[in-house]
């Protein structure tokens, strides 16, 4: 490796996060970030790290899209049989790990995992393109497959199976994840970075500041 990586810094020094100044409701304050970080331009300010645990207890990451926030909850959705879905249905605690370097900023997020409604993943699934829709029916998520003509194989049949209206997969939906920790993380100089963790009891929200 030609870049000696011990080497590659960056120093944090665009703003703060004060623990007197947060609001007081964690999901008001992650919606405060969120929209500066759309007002920002941020790239892909919808990406999302899902950390799950499969039930021998071996963690796996990937990137996902939020694709709501309601009722004080994290929406996205995924093929309920790929290795996510699989992990969920047998330990359904997550996290959840915003990055946005343009804003020197993360948002770690903890909490417990469910499924949506069937009408809440049939209304998202019909609101996606054509061709999303179709890509949901071609990909057997997660399997092993021999080579990608299998998967385009599968795309032209459903192509011309499903001339029309494109039905939502049994197999395709929403989880919400409901929260019980959330951390905001600003950078700072000399990686004295200020960290303010959320943690829900009951109907209230607790606020801490941690060291860095």
């Amino acid at each position: 490796m030609s870049t000696i990586l011990a080497d590659i810094r960056t120093e944090y020094s665009k703003q703060s996060l004060n623990k007197k100044e947060v609001d007081k409701n964690a999901i008001v304050q992650f919606e405060k970030w969120f929209e500066e970080a759309i007002q920002s331009k941020v790239l892909e300010p919808t990406a999302v790290n899902l950390a799950t645990v499969s039930s021998d207890g071996k963690p796996s990451a990937r990137i996902v899209l939020l694709k709501g926030l309601e009722d004080d909850a994290f929406l996205f959705y995924t093929n309920y049989e790929s290795q996510k879905g699989k992990e969920l249905a047998d330990n359904p605690f997550a996290a959840l790990t915003f990055f946005w370097p343009e804003l020197e900023r993360q948002v770690r997020i903890t909490g417990i995992v469910g499924k949506v409604s069937e009408e809440t993943s049939e209304k998202y699934f019909h609101s996606r393109p054509r061709k999303s829709q179709l890509g949901a029916w071609a990909s057997k998520q997660s399997t092993v497959v021999k080579k990608r003509e299998i998967i385009t194989n599968f795309l032209q049949k459903y192509i011309a199976e499903f001339a029309h209206e494109v039905p939502k997969p049994p197999f395709w939906g929403g989880y919400r994840l409901i929260p019980d920790t959330i951390e905001f993380w600003q950078g700072r100089p000399s990686r004295l970075h200020d960290r303010i963790r959320y943690t829900k009891e009951a109907d209230d929200w607790i606020i801490e500041r941690l060291a860095p």
